[in-house]
């Protein structure tokens, strides 16, 4: 480095500096060549945190003048052991993880406001990094995405399911490449997703087989049991139910029951996933044994922590449980598909089955309004 003859021009800031997304600028200044390897990247991006350009362009002259003064430094004074120092964190540079490419994927694009799309973006990372762990962009291998890739067919998604979720989570990871000057090989690049079958159809479960299920809940009366209970009597997802926090269980209510939200540890599929549930007989009493076992903010800590809810985890043991009480082709997701069927036969209105059950409605009149109160949706349960 010492025998460098490049110099920075301690430049007057100029606008090309600049970039505005959804109203707010940012800086973005590209690092020169030499410094690239210690930096990680090819230039720095940093939020100035204002939509007034005036603002904007006296914070950038600074923070441009600093960075300058910091690469005329390192060009001919860089150790070869000494740490580069970020000027705008003040802490060393690192490639992003793949939770923070996430979240800067959606705001860059423009679509922060968008909230199916973050939420879907959400869902596909959660799961890579409950599966392989928040690593930085570059520490994700070709087999972390096979594992991914393996997981999603395992479960019995559609072909074209699964190759969505590779292309979201190959846009993401090729974005931060980009940003961060990274040259490495996309591993989520190029996958086989297999022959294209149909998603693994999931049989229903006939009501005499789910009551003798509640019965056998009711005597084994763990964690295990109380979960494939609270699923027998909502029809809920099991991410949904085996991600829920204490507080989002209301008993103390006239009608009780569960609130569905995102949670940190577990986001929710689709936007018509955020519902109340009216808890009615088994899965009235499996909320009550949980919550009073739970000694966490979880209401299921086997399967619940601060890194993520742990679905298919989760949908083992019940499974294998299960499969010695109900037909062949029956799991536990068959509750959710009964569920439709039991509402179906009393004659409930489709318009509350998919309130009760958090499908999507393809009829644009029924997203108007605020849904049904919890008591009418309890008043058809009651009667399953």
């Amino acid at each position: 480095m010492a025998g460098l003859h490049l110099v920075i021009q301690m430049s007057k800031f100029r606008a090309p500096y600049l970039v505005r997304k959804r109203g707010i600028f940012y800086l973005q200044k590209r690092i020169p060549q030499q410094l690239t390897g210690h930096y990680g990247r090819t230039f720095v991006r940093k939020s100035l945190r204002t939509k007034d350009r005036l603002d904007a362009s006296k914070l950038a002259s600074q923070l441009v003048r600093g960075l300058e003064r910091e690469w005329n430094e390192l060009l001919f004074t860089v150790s070869a052991t000494g740490s580069v120092y970020d000027l705008l964190h003040n802490k060393p540079i690192t490639l992003p993880t793949l939770s923070e490419a996430q979240e800067t994927y959606c705001e860059m694009k423009g679509r922060a406001d968008d909230k199916r799309f973050v939420r879907y973006t959400f869902r596909v990372v959660t799961e890579i990094i409950q599966l392989a762990g928040d690593k930085v962009i570059n520490g994700y291998t070709r087999n972390d995405a096979l594992l991914f890739r393996d997981r999603l067919l395992k479960r019995g998604v559609s072909h074209n399911t699964v190759k969505r979720n590779f292309e979201c989570i190959r846009a993401i990871w090729n974005f931060a490449a980009r940003e961060n000057g990274v040259s490495d090989p996309n591993p989520f690049a190029n996958m086989n997703y297999g022959n294209g079958a149909a998603a693994v159809k999931r049989m229903p479960i006939a009501i005499d087989d789910i009551r003798k299920v509640q019965q056998l809940c009711y005597q084994k009366d763990d964690d295990i049991r109380w979960l494939v209970a609270l699923l027998s009597d909502t029809g809920m997802r099991l991410a949904e139910a085996a991600g829920l926090a204490k507080e989002d269980v209301f008993l103390d209510t006239e009608i009780p029951y569960v609130r569905l939200c995102e949670r940190r540890w577990r986001p929710l599929k689709t936007r018509s996933s955020e519902r109340d549930v009216p808890l009615v007989g088994a899965a009235l009493w499996a909320a009550q044994r949980a919550y009073e076992g739970s000694r966490t903010e979880y209401l299921f800590p086997r399967y619940c922590s601060d890194h993520g809810c742990k679905a298919d985890y989760a949908s083992n043991s019940p499974n294998k449980w299960l499969r010695r009480h109900v037909p062949s082709g029956c799991v536990v997701h068959s509750f959710r598909h009964s569920m439709r069927d039991r509402l179906r036969t009393v004659e409930c209105p489709s318009e509350i089955i998919d309130q009760i059950g958090g499908w999507k409605t393809n009829h644009v009149g029924q997203r108007y309004g605020s849904g049904y109160e919890r008591h009418h949706k309890a008043a058809w349960l009651e009667k399953i």
